[in-house]
C-alpha cells in the first residue's frame, strides 16, 4: 500500500524521526532527504520467513577477539542482522542510520537484542576502521562489526543469501530472529526501524524464545521486558518506543 493511503502512520513516522532524530549520527549530506527516502522505503520492503544454517567459520569481532559466528548469532538473544562495509556510500549509511535508529528506539531495554553488523569488505574494514564505523553510528555494546578473511565473510553471506559477488551489487537485506532455532525474518529493501522493531514485539508476544533455548541470568533479567503472563511481567507500555 502507498504511503498517501495512510496518513496516520506517516504522521506518527515522522513524530517519532523528530524526537530521535537529533540524538542519531549525521550520515548523509542530504539527512532530511534521506530519512524521507528510508520513510517511504517502508511500503517497497519484501517480506519473508526462510531457514538458515549458519556456517561453521570464525570471525574477528571489532574488539579485536577471533570468535565463531554460530556462537555470536546463538546467545539466546533476538538478532537483528545486515551486512555492510565502512567505505560504501550508499546502502550502507542507510542500513547503519536505521540501526542507530531502533538502538534508540529500544532505550534501557536494548541489551536484551543483539545486532549485527557483518563487513562484506574484510580485508580492507580491520577491527580499528569497524571500531570508528561503530563510534560514527553511536553503536552501544549491543551492536557488534565482524571481519575476518575474506573466504569467512563470503562463507556468511551465502549462507544467508546475500552474496553478489561484486560489493558494489549488494542490496539491502535485514534479517530478524527472535530466538535460536526460530526462524528469520527476511526484509529485503531497506527496512524501517519500526518494521524491525514490530518484528521484535510480534514474536515475543507469544512467550516463545524456541525449544531448549538456555540464556545467562544476565541475559534472562535483560528478557524481563519481552515477556508475557506466565513467564514474566508484562511488557511495559508506559515506556515509549519513540
Amino acid at each position: 500500500m502507498r504511503n498517501w493511503l495512510a496518513p496516520p502512520i506517516s504522521a506518527l513516522a515522522f513524530a517519532c524521526a523528530a524526537t530521535i532524530g537529533p540524538a542519531l549520527p549525521t550520515a548523509f549530506a542530504h539527512g532530511e532527504h534521506d530519512a524521507h527516502a528510508n520513510h517511504q522505503a517502508a511500503s517497497e520492503t519484501i517480506r519473508s520467513t526462510m531457514d538458515y544454517t549458519i556456517p561453521d567459520v570464525k570471525l574477528v569481532r571489532e574488539d579485536g577477539a577471533t570468535v565463531a559466528l554460530a556462537q555470536e548469532l546463538n546467545d539466546g538473544r533476538p538478532i537483528v542482522l545486515n551486512f555492510i562495509y565502512t567505505a560504501c556510500t550508499t546502502v550502507c549509511p542507510l542500513s547503519s542510520q536505521t540501526f542507530s535508529e531502533l538502538q534508540a528506539k529500544l532505550g534501557a531495554r536494548r541489551n536484551a537484542v543483539h545486532l549485527v553488523s557483518i563487513s562484506i569488505d574484510p580485508e580492507q574494514d580491520t577491527p580499528a576502521r569497524l571500531r570508528a564505523y561503530a563510534k560514527k553510528f553511536g553503536a552501544g555494546p549491543e551492536w557488534q562489526f565482524y571481519t575476518g578473511t575474506l573466504a569467512a565473510s563470503v562463507a556468511a553471506q551465502r549462507a544467508f543469501n546475500v552474496y553478489r559477488g561484486d560489493k558494489m551489487n549488494h542490496a539491502p537485506v535485514t534479517l530478524v530472529r527472535t530466538a535460536p532455532g526460530k526462524p528469520w525474518v527476511r526484509l529485503e529493501g531497506f527496512a524501517t526501524s519500526d518494521q524491525m522493531l514490530g518484528e521484535l514485539r510480534d514474536a515475543v508476544a507469544t512467550n516463545d524464545y524456541g525449544p531448549g533455548v538456555r540464556i545467562g541470568r544476565t541475559a534472562a533479567k535483560n528478557f524481563d521486558w519481552l515477556s508475557l503472563g506466565r513467564r514474566g511481567p508484562a511488557i511495559r507500555t508506559e515506556d515509549p518506543l519513540c
